[in-house]
């Protein structure tokens, strides 16, 4: 489902079966309801006030839980042009669920170099007094403890920072994750004040 016709139109080609292009926005105009719907770099424009209208609409559309799954997913978040930092959150029918760091470690000077990606949810809130800027800060001082896990490379590195980082942060995932540059934490250490 996209909002502009000409991208539709030029994804059209390749519909095939099980796969089909449809012009349309957050009404998510399906006949039925979707297991994922990602958001990436959608809701950067909106103003931080209608990220909660919006994201309430669309986890509507999701497919429901049941007694086999959680209900459908919505990812919404922001990356970089290509791909080496990206910042979603992860919301089920329910509402948000977890906060997900991805990167290219190659390219990474220190975690909090992924703020500039965070969602908008989340980005005018990495101030003192947010946990969001507590969890990076922390984030960094985990990081420049693992220097020495440099010499092992990138990788090694961000793993010991996470597995430093999971101490005293609901970290959601494990070092499969972590070995290609993501950390998951729970929404609710990550939810913005008031």
């Amino acid at each position: 489902v996209e909002i502009e016709p000409a991208r539709v139109a030029a994804a059209r080609p390749y519909e095939r079966d099980g796969l089909a292009f449809r012009h349309g926005g957050f009404e998510v105009p399906l006949s039925r309801r979707p297991q994922l719907i990602r958001a990436a770099n959608v809701l950067r424009q909106y103003d931080e006030a209608e990220v909660a209208a919006v994201w309430e609409r669309l986890c509507a559309r999701l497919a429901p839980s049941d007694a086999h799954s959680r209900g459908g997913l919505l990812v919404e978040g922001t990356c970089d042009e290509i791909g080496r930092r990206h910042v979603w959150v992860a919301l089920g029918p329910e509402g948000p669920r977890t906060v997900t760091f991805a990167t290219r470690l190659g390219s990474l000077h220190r975690p909090s170099d992924l703020a500039e990606r965070l969602p908008k949810a989340l980005i005018h809130r990495n101030v003192p007094g947010e946990p969001v800027h507590a969890f990076l800060r922390d984030f960094d001082r985990a990081w420049a403890a693992a220097a020495p896990y440099a010499s092992y490379g990138a990788r090694q590195r961000w793993i010991r920072a996470v597995r430093d980082l999971a101490a005293d942060w609901p970290v959601a995932d494990g070092p499969g994750r972590w070995r290609q540059g993501e950390v998951t934490v729970s929404w609710r250490a990550l939810a913005p004040r008031g």
